[in-house]
């Protein structure tokens, strides 16, 4: 299978769709694995491509190296990761809106320290700025993969005016903080949410994150070929969140779907998602607030 050349863009994702659903025919299937799988690996400009179910990130990890030997690296941490998104730091999408009104509340209510985990180059810090009247004294702190902060500090130096945004490379920095956000960055860990807030003493009050892949019963792993890299990606189950998150002290305040996202994985149709989801818990001590 072939689709690329000439065509552009938007022929080819269409083509590659009509491809990806003749390929699973029952009559076509055991030739097709083969073919999608060899096709999988190699760059795509579209993105968003998926491949196989895994137990663990160890397993969907070491599936990627495999890939790795071909056209794509198998990490998010390479330097066109810092370039992707850029057209959100200047507007906002439909699915940030409930995002971005828990936030203000957490502002409203005296939140100063913004945890950022997996916020790329501030994405989120640029963008909600626009619409929020971010206090003077915020201070909001961003943790990414090496490359992509990296970026994010050049990014700052012409762009950051308010001077509120840093950036750590330790994800323990979360210890202490407000409240911990998290904008389509929670699938790509090499741990759960839960098992960081677990390692604080001081874990955040609030906790929201947004454009999340969750399924309705299972937890599992998939592969993602970004076009950039093809990298492990985590789907949780939304009785599992729900669980860890109430073990650790936490209530849900408020949850809304994302329809606009889905996620199909060629051959494993029990495994798709018809939406993402976004989540906003406090603590229990803390649930009167907000």
């Amino acid at each position: 299978m072939q689709i690329e050349g000439t065509w552009p863009s938007g022929y080819r994702t269409k083509l590659l769709h009509i491809a990806r659903e003749a390929m699973e025919l029952p009559g076509l299937r055991l030739f097709a694995r083969p073919l999608y799988r060899r096709y999988f690996h190699r760059p795509y400009a579209d993105g968003n491509l998926y491949y196989g179910i895994f137990a663990s990130h160890a397993q969907a990890q070491e599936q990627a190296q495999r890939f790795s030997s071909g056209a794509l690296p198998c990490s998010y941490d390479v330097e066109a990761a810092g370039r992707l998104y850029r057209a959100q730091l200047h507007r906002l999408r439909i699915c940030d809106y409930a995002a971005m009104f828990w936030l203000e509340r957490a502002l409203a209510d005296g939140a100063r320290r913004i945890f950022d985990l997996g916020g790329h180059i501030g994405l989120a810090y640029y963008a909600f700025g626009r619409y929020l009247d971010l206090p003077e004294d915020l201070d909001w702190c961003v943790h990414d993969v090496p490359r992509v902060m990296a970026a994010g500090q050049q990014w700052a130096q012409q762009h950051d005016g308010r001077g509120s945004l840093r950036f750590s490379a330790d994800a323990l920095e979360a210890d202490g903080s407000d409240l911990l956000i998290s904008s389509g960055a929670l699938q790509y860990l090499d741990y759960s949410l839960p098992e960081l807030l677990a390692r604080l003493r001081r874990p955040p009050p609030g906790v929201l994150f947004n454009l999340t892949p969750m399924h309705p019963l299972e937890s599992y792993f998939t592969l993602q070929n970004l076009g950039i890299a093809v990298c492990p990606y985590r789907i949780t189950g939304i009785p599992q969140m729900l669980a860890d998150m109430e073990a650790l002290g936490y209530v849900l305040r408020d949850r809304w779907d994302l329809p606009e996202r889905q996620l199909r994985i060629p051959f494993e149709p029990e495994y798709a998602i018809d939406r993402y989801y976004g989540f906003y818990f406090r603590r229990a001590t803390e649930t009167n607030l907000l």
